[in-house]
């Protein structure tokens, strides 16, 4: 990627709901290969409204969420419209950790948020070793987290993998188990994502695409995985196509 290729690229997706693109910072250009990732990942803004009257309380929620590099104009342009979007909600922020590497800048969004609004941050219970710090909410099972926001831990792949669906928008979120293609197409991640040793291998051999497999019951018509394009439309069939094709780099 050159320098004059944008630090970010902001999606909106429906009322509510929008993606954003940021350099990732721990990217080098050896890993722009087959069943590598591109230096441009995807983070995810969702507006959760309060549930009735003594029900759930709503919330910002962000998913994997990455700014621009610091002192970029990019940067700046970002969190002036992020804290518009945040003051104007007047909800808490929720912070979404899907997986044990993708930190990124979970604690800095969560620093900035805590003294407005308040903000609380939300990981599997088996990524919190990789992560390095203890989240206000640990996730375990399949569950309505906030409403409108599920979520469906993933087996097979490294452990805390977790995929969220917003319902109101049947929109699917990835962290690393499915790669958006370019053209409307998906594609699940390799074994060589999955931990080392033969147990691990098995696990991802018996596990990890049957537990993908699951999520078309949801019929998501929106994909949006960190890694690649978006799938604005059909998302359920192509979700059902990657599962049946040859993972990513493969």
């Amino acid at each position: 990627m050159t320098s004059s290729q944008p630090l970010m690229e902001v999606k909106p997706i429906a009322p509510g709901l929008w993606r954003w693109t940021a350099p990732h910072p721990e990217w080098t250009p050896e890993k722009d290969r087959p069943d590598g990732w591109p230096r441009m990942v995807g983070s995810v803004y969702f507006e959760a409204a309060p549930a009735p009257p003594g029900g759930a309380t709503g919330a910002v929620v962000l998913v994997d969420p990455l700014a621009p590099p610091s002192g970029s104009p990019e940067a700046g342009t970002f969190w002036s419209a992020l804290d518009q979007d945040i003051d104007r909600a007047r909800l808490p922020v929720a912070i979404i950790v899907a997986n044990g590497y993708h930190l990124r800048g979970a604690l800095e969004f969560d620093r900035r948020y805590a003294g407005k609004h308040g903000a609380a941050t939300y990981a599997h219970a088996d990524a919190v070793a990789r992560l390095g710090f203890q989240p206000t909410h640990l996730i375990d099972a399949a569950a309505t987290l906030l409403p409108g926001v599920e979520v469906h831990p993933i087996e097979g792949l490294d452990a805390g993998e977790t995929a969220l669906f917003i319902r109101p928008h049947r929109a699917l979120v990835f962290a690393d188990a499915v790669m958006g293609a370019g053209g409307g197409r998906l594609a699940v991640a390799p074994p060589s994502w999955a931990p080392e040793g033969e147990a691990a291998g098995r696990r991802y051999r018996e596990r990890f695409r049957a537990s993908l497999r699951r999520l078309l019951e949801l019929e998501p018509a929106i994909v949006l995985p960190s890694h690649g394009e978006p799938v604005l439309a059909g998302g359920r069939d192509a979700l059902s196509t990657a599962l049946a094709a040859p993972a990513w780099g493969e």
